[in-house]
């Protein structure tokens, strides 16, 4: 059941960002993020209202409050800069570099206790060399350095994000990531006022901005969920397959092609995270 949930929430989050780059080609990666957060928030509202599941707040370390506040800061900006990239560089291969982000949780859950085999030691150094080979041929070019600079930030801001989530979710995952939207949805709406900006998006454009928004929410509270019905590690790493749905959309729909090195890289990067769910 976690495994399952873990890997649904890749599918997710995979064709979430792949319309959230495609968009920001279009609108600043702010206005998109901003936007679909709203909708995000609004699913999250429904499901707490429709189930019920209401905790009271409170401020400790180890209830939700906290760990979805600041997951929602680190998450947020970690989006920002994760559209811009997608939108800027080759959505498979920065796509692929944001999907390591799970190493950082997993590497707490390894602190907490809970014991790597060597093969998963294995599959995280494949991961990185395959994140490596991906952006080889962007960095040579000179040009394309700024996607894969920004696909590295978001990396680590997606992995800080993940391990609040796991924190947050031992109380209630529902509530975790409804409280991360509430928050993140509050800057959103900060930073509009100050930059007096609030988008400017077309009725075409609203149903994608609603899935991304929905589609993101749910692989969050899915693999929230993972991570309470299994090993916070493994739930990670399958949750971290991110770019299989990104670059098959970017395909399909972009008809995007990669180097040869850097179908290799996805596929150590894949490979290296797969291996690392083995027990």
């Amino acid at each position: 059941m976690a495994s399952l949930l873990a890997l649904f929430s890749s599918v997710l989050w995979g064709s979430a960002d792949f319309f959230g780059g495609y968009l920001t080609k279009k609108h600043k990666a702010l206005a998109v993020t901003a936007a679909s957060q709203v909708f995000g928030l609004i699913l999250g509202v429904a499901l707490v209202l429709i189930s019920g599941n209401f905790i009271s707040p409170n401020l400790n370390w180890n209830g939700y409050v906290i760990p979805g506040i600041l997951g929602s800061i680190s998450g947020f900006i970690g989006l920002v800069l994760f559209y811009q990239g997608l939108a800027t560089g080759s959505m498979g291969v920065v796509s692929s570099i944001g999907s390591l982000g799970a190493i950082i949780p997993i590497a707490i859950a390894f602190l907490n206790g809970e014991r790597p085999h060597q093969h998963q030691i294995y599959g995280m150094v494949i991961a990185l060399i395959g994140a490596f080979c991906a952006s080889g041929p962007e960095v040579l070019k000179g040009s394309q350095l700024k996607p894969i600079l920004l696909g590295i930030a978001a990396m680590f801001l997606f992995g800080t994000a993940l391990s609040f989530m796991a924190i947050g979710s031992k109380v209630s995952s529902l509530l975790t990531m409804t409280t991360m939207r509430a928050f993140s949805v509050t800057i959103a709406l900060f930073l509009a006022i100050i930059l007096r900006n609030f988008g400017s998006f077309k009725k075409n454009e609203i149903g994608p901005l609603a899935f991304m928004g929905c589609a993101d929410f749910l692989a969050n509270l899915f693999l929230g969920i993972a991570t309470t019905k299994g090993l916070v590690s493994v739930a990670m790493v399958l949750g971290s397959l991110v770019p299989i749905a990104t670059a098959l959309l970017a395909y399909r729909i972009l008809h995007e092609r990669l180097h040869k090195v850097q179908y290799l890289g996805i596929a150590l990067a894949i490979a290296g995270v797969s291996l690392t769910s083995l027990v």
